[in-house]
């Protein structure tokens, strides 16, 4: 039943969480029902899987020198917006529930713009790899031309525009002064954000798609005219290989987030659905999104399984006495191959 509030240049700062929860009609459980031990058991388990396997990532890329170019420098931008989102869901997972009626408006927000920020840093992340991959791809080069210096620059504008993003509410786009406009699934957020923040992300999904659809045409057009050329077949393949990757990391991303953007877009027009009965469950798949690319990872990049591999067995190896040069990275084959000229040339002499 929503609360009467005929005076909306009233600002309800002074007011407790439950006020505002009763105000949108969304139930706030007062003790600890099965139902909530479950997801928050299942929520912490996906967290800590989503914080280990990022983690994998992150090292995987820091320690394997082939992985030190634009397209990986991304992607591992992109697995610690993964790895943040874990760590703001195992933050909500310690704030939701019965807990949420003892949070201030001010931890709400935290809670909330934590969320948002990972997934506006995952969005921007992906667009970056998007463009990254239109103008390789055209120039039908493995990586790009980019410097490192305009990589992080761009890692760092991410995480920039991500951050006001996730301020936004707590810095007055709520509706704490205008009640009638408070969301459903967000009580102490302004509707006229849900649907800004829904439209931007769906809008930047669709873009993203457009140009890996134009990738896919060209792509598709290229191959049909190197068919012929088999001394350009290895680097075709790799080219195309990692072009397929990051597709499905689009694509899952795009399948894991649509539906809970939907939902809180319809919820940001006002909506007579019942968002709540889905809330739950799209809150889940969203979630899940944070631990695929890791997966995708494993089962599309050879070398990152590998690597993956040697950072799990790092501890086995030495306790066994071996090497830790026994990893295969860039700098070793091109010392080894650097050693194999050298002594072919002495031989020669």
């Amino acid at each position: 039943m929503v609360l009467n509030s005929s005076n909306t240049d009233r600002c309800y700062y002074d007011q407790n969480i439950t006020f505002f929860y009763k105000n949108s009609g969304k139930n706030i459980s007062t003790h600890w029902r099965s139902r909530d031990y479950v997801v928050v058991t299942l929520g912490m388990t996906v967290c800590f899987i989503v914080i280990f396997s990022n983690l994998l990532v992150i090292g995987a890329i820091f320690k394997n020198r082939r992985f030190h170019f634009p397209i990986y420098y991304l992607l591992g931008n992109l697995a610690v917006s993964d790895l943040f989102s874990g760590v703001s869901y195992l933050y909500l997972m310690f704030h939701t529930g019965p807990w949420t009626i003892k949070l201030s408006t001010y931890q709400w927000f935290v809670r909330q713009g934590l969320i948002d920020t990972s997934l506006t840093a995952s969005v921007l992340n992906l667009l970056a790899v998007a463009m990254e991959r239109h103008q390789t791809i055209f120039n039908m080069q493995l990586h790009s031309k980019m410097s490192t210096r305009r990589v992080f620059f761009i890692i760092f504008s991410i995480w920039i525009v991500a951050i006001v993003m996730g301020l936004f509410p707590t810095m007055g786009w709520n509706c704490l002064c205008n009640l009638p406009q408070c969301s459903t699934m967000a009580p102490l957020y302004s509707r006229s954000f849900l649907v800004f923040w829904a439209v931007l992300n769906l809008v930047t999904f669709s873009i993203m798609v457009a140009i890996y659809t134009r990738i896919f045409f060209y792509v598709r057009h290229k191959s049909k005219q190197m068919k012929e050329h088999t001394t350009h077949t290895r680097h075709k393949e790799t080219v195309f290989g990692l072009m397929k990757t990051v597709s499905m990391i689009l694509g899952l991303f795009v399948l894991c987030w649509t539906p809970g953007l939907v939902l809180l877009m319809l919820d940001g027009v006002n909506c007579k659905c019942q968002v709540l009965s889905f809330e739950k469950y799209f809150l889940v798949l969203a979630e899940c999104n944070s631990f695929v690319n890791p997966i995708v990872y494993c089962f599309r990049d050879q070398e990152m399984r590998r690597t993956f591999k040697e950072l799990l067995c790092f501890l086995c190896r030495r306790k066994n006495g071996t090497s830790e040069n026994q990893f295969t990275t860039l700098e070793v084959l091109s010392e080894t191959k650097g050693d194999y000229i050298s002594h072919n040339q002495n031989n020669s002499h």
